[in-house]
């Protein structure tokens, strides 16, 4: 296969971030040069302006997960909407209790956070889960304290794709009146997200990874049955429900808006895209043998792909087709790390093939030619580490 006939390099990274869509980035200009009002301010048309740019956009992203308008909490991203959610929540209810029950899997923003919660005195128990990433609703239930008052499990893990019995967990969360908080963020735009047919009370994504633009993301909070309370974590005016101060980002959250929309027209599209040649893309490495599936095979996104290749350091597979095919060995936030993933060791893996897997993440811009040059130049590599290695020259302990 020629180089020309895709253009370099491609991007296989999509659960890190994702470019933006030209229909965002043009829906977003006119606010910053011609509609550039603060939101929070009345005084104007140019504030009126962009008032009413924040509530489509709210309406927008509402529409996305099935929630009412006013739900919609606009941060800076994933990260800060868990902060505030967990924050909020321990801070909100302590008369009530002080045990919130997660996964061993969650991504570093719900696991930091909990450790920064369990050295103020809240108790955190770290569900595992089984080989294939999952848990149990039977393992939540018997994880219930009396003091629990919160539950926190994601949808859908950022490594694996695996996706997490929410819907169940949810009942669960109803049946013994604790709240249930899900980090999202890997799963609205990309998967059918309904934070009633979920059972969710509280749920936090992002903009960046649904084809918006960076430094804006959502929570969910649910105003009735039950009403959630929070303790606001930044203090200053009272915006947001006095749930999150700050001039808000009327650009960034303008092209929030319009990602969700598109995704909610091209949700099944996409969907259909991306599983077939991350279909085509497994089934060809596969065959290669010695090449494993990480997570679980049925319940995971359809944009994603984690293998590990036996006898392949994942670190010299990805610095061999780098210049020419983006791909992570790990999450965005710890992939600087020598260290095996996570949640990989959490399944199960052991640190040999724990070390020898790479994340292939698919989105609305990839192309089959890309995926059939992918294939080719992986295949490549792999086996010419792999002759190395039997050799002696190279050796991936």
């Amino acid at each position: 296969m020629k180089k020309a006939m895709v253009q370099l390099p491609i991007y296989l990274d999509y659960n890190s971030t994702t470019p933006c869509d030209k229909r965002v980035v043009e829906a977003m200009l006119p606010y910053f040069t011609k509609y550039f009002g603060n939101a929070a301010s009345k005084s104007d048309f140019f504030c009126l302006q962009a008032e009413e740019a924040v509530e489509l956009a709210r309406e927008q992203v509402a529409s996305l997960i099935g929630a009412e308008t006013k739900e919609i909490i606009f941060t800076s991203g994933a990260t800060e909407a868990i902060n505030l959610a967990l924050k909020g929540v321990t801070e909100a209810y302590a008369p009530r209790g002080n045990h919130i029950i997660t996964s061993n899997i969650e991504h570093k923003a719900v696991l930091d956070t909990c450790k920064h919660l369990e050295k103020q005195g809240v108790e955190v128990t770290y569900l595992p889960v089984n080989a294939d990433g999952l848990i149990s609703c039977q393992q939540v239930e018997e994880a219930i304290r009396p003091n629990t008052v919160l539950i926190a499990i994601m949808n859908a893990n950022n490594e694996t794709g695996t996706i997490l019995p929410v819907a169940e967990i949810g009942i669960v969360a109803k049946k013994h009146n604790i709240l249930f908080f899900s980090d999202a963020t890997q799963a609205v735009g990309k998967i059918p997200v309904n934070i009633n047919s979920d059972h969710i009370d509280i749920m936090a994504f992002s903009s960046h990874k649904m084809y918006g633009p960076k430094g804006v993301g959502g929570l969910y909070v649910r105003r009735k049955n039950p009403r959630v309370k929070l303790v606001a974590q930044i203090d200053g005016g009272g915006h947001e429900r006095e749930m999150r101060s700050g001039t808000l980002n009327v650009p960034g959250i303008v092209g929030f808006g319009k990602a969700a929309e598109i995704c909610k027209n091209e949700l099944l599209q996409d969907s259909l895209n991306t599983s077939k040649l991350r279909n085509k893309l497994e089934h060809a490495l596969l065959n290669e043998g010695n090449v494993y599936i990480n997570g679980s095979k049925l319940q995971r996104l359809p944009n994603i792909s984690n293998l590990s290749f036996k006898n392949v350091e994942g670190q010299a597979l990805m610095m061999s087709i780098n210049k020419e095919i983006a791909v992570s060995s790990g999450s965005a936030c710890t992939s600087a790390s020598l260290e095996p993933s996570y949640v990989l060791k959490a399944l199960g893996l052991e640190d040999e093939l724990a070390h020898c897997s790479i994340r292939f993440s698919l989105g609305r811009m990839t192309t089959e030619e890309e995926m059939d040059y992918v294939i080719q130049q992986v295949l490549l590599n792999v086996r010419r580490l792999r002759e190395l290695n039997t050799a002696g020259i190279y050796n991936n302990s």
